[in-house]
């Protein structure tokens, strides 16, 4: 197991806070700016200028190039900035501790400019400092340092990504985050389908179950650390729990029935799940401490696909007890429950996997209706829903830690294989997901800089 894995933020790096001296002032755009709300009609990408991470020797040149592709890549794929082309620079930044020289930037529209290094230590760590500028009034909005061993390069990326994002967007960032799937190989009448990792913009992918079994619907565990997923081999189908520290296994049990694999409370102490009995399924609680099961819906229709709100106060779930599959909310210790899905526009319209936003505003789901798949979010009363991207077959949509981008799969049909895709609760920057194959059932982790410990 890379060690990388094991490793949260504070293990992993010695952060020394706004280390840097502040050229500048704080600016009014970066202190309690409110959450921004996109019009997709109307939205521009933010025009940033971000300059090659100065080395601080010549053996440092490509751990700088890397760390500025990798921040510049992140920044163009959220789709909220529109990183400049280094070729239209008038300034090169040579020294990062002198403040640039604001009129070139001003004159290729830049409105953000972001400086770095990469300096190796004697001890062979990485120091790595950066510097995000506002162009227009010359201040500094953020400056930082930070140190990790070389391998985790890529890492610092992110972070850097996520301090300039949540900067200039008043809202934390998605970054430092990865995302577990089911990667997919082979012909479709033989698929073999392995459980497997990867950072959120598709590198570093790492196998996590060797394909001997048909694995499904993995979830990550609100500290990050764990996995639940299903596994179909000999007889009932299993539900593990998977230590990405350890890379070690435990069944949570046998479930006859189950279809999709259990989602942890926002506490990380309980499992929600489905299992079922004769011909319906119901809502059940593991307490997975002491596996003692609480009963949470009794009803001759199938309930499936629970998901709770980040409070832990409230679920929703699937369920066919009006005669089609709609959406639900009902207290998380059960009770009684509230239709949300009313499609205006197709009474025939079905939902389906509802997943609750991390920041609480929407429930995303698939939406089946007029021969297409669409994937879209509601509000957890029902208002405001939104399709975001239809298709042959979209399903499994996920939310980024930050609740502005989800991700899920689409399977064209034929003899091809489902990939998978992101795309802006606004509806805007639908992108594909870089992956070694054919791609289902993502699920996407917390930011791993928020791990205590």
């Amino acid at each position: 197991m890379n060690d990388v894995l094991s490793m949260n933020r504070r293990r992993f790096m010695t952060l020394t806070g706004s280390a840097l001296a502040t050229l500048g002032g704080g600016h009014a755009l970066a202190q309690g700016q409110k959450r921004l709300e996109l019009n997709p009609t109307e939205f521009r990408p933010i025009p940033i200028a971000i300059s090659n991470f100065v080395p601080g020797s010549p053996a440092d040149g490509d751990v700088s190039n890397g760390v500025t592709q990798v921040i510049t890549n992140n920044l163009k794929r959220s789709g909220l900035f529109a990183p400049i082309d280094q070729a239209a620079f008038i300034e090169r930044i040579s020294n990062i501790d002198v403040a640039p020289q604001f009129q070139n930037w001003k004159t290729i529209n830049a409105q953000a400019l972001v400086t770095g290094r990469m300096t190796r230590g004697q001890d062979g760590r990485l120091k790595a400092e950066f510097r995000l500028w506002d162009v227009i009034t010359g201040q500094q909005l953020a400056g930082q340092q930070y140190f990790t061993s070389p391998e985790y390069w890529r890492r610092i990326a992110h972070i850097i990504s996520d301090q300039i994002y949540e900067q200039m967007t008043g809202e934390k960032g998605y970054f430092d985050s990865r995302v577990v799937f089911v990667d997919e190989t082979g012909p479709k009448e033989r698929r073999v389908k392995r459980l497997a990792m990867m950072d959120q913009d598709g590198a570093n992918v790492r196998y996590l179950t060797r394909g001997s079994d048909l694995v499904l619907t993995p979830r990550f565990s609100p500290n990050s650390q764990e996995i639940t997923y299903m596994e179909f081999g000999q007889g009932d189908p299993k539900v593990y729990l998977f230590n990405i520290e350890t890379g070690q296994r435990e069944i949570v049990g046998n479930f006859p029935g189950m279809t999709f694999a259990p989602r942890f409370s926002p506490d990380g102490q309980r499992v929600i799940m489905s299992l079922q009995q004769g011909g319906n399924s119901n809502l059940f609680v593991m307490d997975l401490r002491s596996r003692s099961t609480t009963r949470l819906t009794d009803t001759p229709a199938i309930d499936t696909s629970p998901s709770y709100s980040p409070d832990g106060t409230r679920i929703c779930f699937e369920s066919d007890r009006g005669g089609r599959s709609q959406i639900y909310v009902m207290a998380a210790g059960g009770g009684q429950a509230q239709r949300i899905s009313f499609s205006k526009d197709d009474t025939n319209a079905t939902y389906s996997t509802p997943v609750w936003s991390p920041r609480g505003d929407y429930i995303a789901f698939t939406r089946q209706g007029g021969g297409q798949f669409s994937i879209g979010v509601m509000k957890p009363d029902g208002s405001g829903e939104r399709l975001l991207t239809s298709g042959y077959h979209n399903e499994g949509p996920t939310f980024s830690p930050n609740g502005r981008v989800l991700m899920f799969f689409r399977d064209p049909g034929g003899n091809g294989g489902p990939s998978l895709y992101s795309v802006d609760i606004s509806g805007r920057n639908e992108l594909k997901v870089p992956t070694p194959g054919f791609a289902s059932d993502p699920a996407w982790s917390p930011l791993l800089s928020s791990t205590p410990g």
